[in-house]
């Protein structure tokens, strides 16, 4: 975007890393067009940057309206450079205890809203031949542990998803950035923002110790949502950036071990696992 002010779509911009991110682009000069479910929660930024910050209500799990949305920002601002899919909640439960329900509003939130929304902004990306999509996931994105795999289930959806959709639209100019936060200090920890499954005393033991740290450590996260906004900009200005942005001390550490782990457990099966394949098989020539 040279000599010309970027315009951000963010949802779920106000609060934690999204309304880090609306507040990095309105004070660099640029647009943004942010979504929460209450509009009132826009007013200090709108006090503080007027035009230059659209708010719009929508919730994200409501796919019929994304058209409509992006519509809005492109008759305010005329085009959609940055989508950030942002906006989404923890939910802490085992598998036993989340429900139906439960279960599909975290893929709502985590996968289905974001699709939505970014099949609606592609056909202005792709015929500019420019664009960048920003996928907020999570450390637990690519690693889960017990007590929250409906918010993994999510996030995980996103990531696979996510990555194939990179090499569909590299062609036409289009950038794809999955972000892998940790723990940072925003509103996600918090009581009654984050989701909690009906207890089922059978898992006290092996989920006693996640539900204490989840639900208790509000304001004691190690990662700041500013500097987060400011590294996730300087990526998506590299020249040669990452599908992939671990965020946070935690999250590089936890994901390396993670990959790791997986490396060296292929290795210890590889045997057992290529002898599935008839003795005389060809090998693809091309390989995914």
């Amino acid at each position: 975007m040279v000599g010309q002010e970027r315009v951000w779509m963010i949802t779920g911009a106000t609060s934690g890393l999204g309304l880090a991110l609306a507040a990095a682009a309105l004070e660099a000069g640029e647009k943004v067009a942010g979504t929460a479910r209450r509009l009132e929660r826009f007013d200090a930024l709108l006090s503080h940057y007027g035009s230059a910050l659209l708010p719009i209500a929508h919730d994200v799990r409501d796919v019929t309206r994304a058209s409509e949305v992006v519509e809005q920002v492109v008759e305010r601002f005329g085009r959609v450079d940055v989508l950030v899919n942002n906006a989404g909640v923890g939910q802490v439960g085992a598998a036993e205890e989340v429900s139906d329900a439960q279960l599909r509003d975290m893929l709502d939130q985590h996968l289905f809203g974001p699709a939505a929304l970014v099949r609606a902004v592609l056909p202005g990306m792709r015929a500019r031949g420019t664009g960048a999509i920003v996928q907020m996931s999570s450390q637990g994105g690519r690693r889960t542990f017990p007590g929250v795999g409906s918010y993994s289930a999510g996030k995980f959806a996103l990531e696979g998803w996510s990555e194939a959709l990179a090499a569909e639209v590299a062609p036409f100019g289009i950038r794809v950035l999955i972000v892998e936060p940790s723990r940072f200090r925003t509103e996600f920890n918090d009581p009654g923002v984050l989701l909690t499954a009906g207890p089922d005393s059978a898992y006290d033991r092996v989920l006693s110790g996640v539900r204490h740290d989840m639900t208790t450590s509000a304001g004691r996260q190690e990662g700041d949502p500013a500097r987060a906004a400011a590294a996730i900009r300087e990526v998506l200005a590299a020249q040669h950036a990452p599908l992939r942005l671990p965020l946070g001390a935690e999250a590089v550490r936890n994901l390396t071990r993670a990959y790791e782990h997986a490396r060296d457990e292929v290795r210890s099966w590889a045997e057992v696992a290529t002898s599935a394949d008839f003795p005389d098989a060809t090998p693809p020539t091309r390989v995914l």
